[in-house]
This record gives C-alpha cells, sequence and structure tokens, in this order.
C-alpha cells in the first residue's frame, strides 16, 4: 500500500485533478504541484474562478448550453441567423465549431447519444426541445453536426426520423455534416481547417 505523502486537502486536490480528461495519477501529482508552487498567482484565482463559474453556472433552456446568462450568449445574440439551428452531441462540439468560426446559425446541444446499452434512450437526450424549436416556423435548416461513431450516426438518423414527422408549411431541410470528418471520428478533437469543410461541403439528407 502506497504511502501518503501530503495532507488530506492535497490528496483530495490530487485526486479530483487525476480524474480530469487527459489526466491521470501521475499528471495530477504534476499540476497539483504546479499550483501549490504558484499559489497565488494561480491556485487562489483559479479557485476563485472554479467557485464563481459553479456559483453561476446556468443550463441554457433553449440550446442546452451551458453559460452564466440565460438564454446563452449565442441565443442572445441577434446577429445569428434564426433560420438554421445546429444540432450537436455535446457542449465540446459546439466550441469546436464555434472555434472554427464558419457558423452564424444557432445550436441545439442534444446532450450525448444514443446507446441502448448505456441504457440512453431518446428520452435522456433534448430531442423533445429540438422538435418544438423545428415547429416554430422561423427554423429553415437542421444541421445534425453529430460526431461520425457508430452512436452519432444512429443518434442523427433517429433525429431525422423525427423531424420528417414535424407538420411545417414549408418544407424543413435536414442537412448533415459532409466530407472532411473521418468515420469514427469525434468533432472536439479535428481542427479547425477540418471542421471548416465539413460545414461549407454539408449535403441535403
Amino acid at each position: 500500500m502506497a504511502k501518503k505523502t501530503a495532507g488530506p486537502e492535497i490528496e483530495r486536490l490530487i485526486q479530483l485533478l487525476s480524474r480530469l480528461p487527459g489526466l491521470g495519477p501521475r499528471s495530477g501529482r504534476k499540476a497539483a504541484l504546479a499550483l501549490l508552487k504558484r499559489r497565488q498567482d494561480l491556485l487562489v484565482p483559479l479557485a476563485q474562478a472554479l467557485a464563481n463559474a459553479a456559483d453561476k453556472l446556468i443550463e441554457c433552456p433553449t440550446c442546452g448550453n451551458i453559460d452564466t446568462t440565460t438564454p446563452c450568449t449565442i441565443c442572445q445574440d441577434q446577429r445569428r441567423d434564426g433560420s438554421l439551428i445546429v444540432v450537436v452531441e455535446e457542449i465540446g462540439d459546439l466550441w469546436a465549431l464555434e472555434r472554427a468560426g464558419v457558423i452564424n446559425g444557432r445550436y441545439h446541444v442534444l446532450g450525448g447519444h444514443l446507446s441502448p446499452l448505456d441504457g440512453v434512450g431518446p428520452e435522456r437526450l433534448n430531442i423533445a426541445s429540438l422538435l418544438t424549436r423545428a415547429a416554430s416556423g422561423e427554423v429553415k435548416e437542421i444541421l445534425l453536426a453529430l460526431n461520425a461513431t457508430v452512436e452519432g450516426q444512429s443518434t442523427a438518423h433517429y433525429v431525422m426520423e423525427q423531424l420528417e414527422a414535424v407538420t411545417l408549411a414549408e418544407p424543413l431541410v435536414v442537412s448533415r455534416l459532409a466530407q472532411g470528418v473521418p468515420v469514427g471520428g469525434e468533432l472536439d478533437y479535428l481542427d479547425e481547417g477540418t471542421l471548416a469543410a465539413a460545414i461549407k461541403s454539408r449535403r441535403k439528407i
């Protein structure tokens, strides 16, 4: 059994850092040590920023994005094209598309993908509110920007079927990402150039 080298507060810090994506026990210790060495200019400001974010964090009731205002900053932006809704699995995918800077529409975060083996059905995803937005009459196109994984494509197919049942005065265009996104790829790991090519080459389903 490994001996503890620090007090419970520091050990707790290491444990939490180790649970972050891309970090393990060794990287968690390195990150903790870096924070402890720079207590005043890094650790204290970080702790304050985390506390402020945790206190003010709000899930946007319109699109499912996370922000400190409601509706979120993107939904409030009047310069956005309200006729285009880009559907993504997770907030990280939304951020990735925003970094690419090639979309001026609005977003809709599903909160994951369909996964029967994990007990994730349609009722666990933010699909019902998407159908409500689609039926508003303002939306002309819905771009399914879901990950090119088996689960992502299955989710896209299900969402497309649900959108086909929405009654509108004018047909709703449903498109999806085209070239540039590799099979098995996830949006959050793609570079801006690849994302830009995929957006510009989207096609109607």
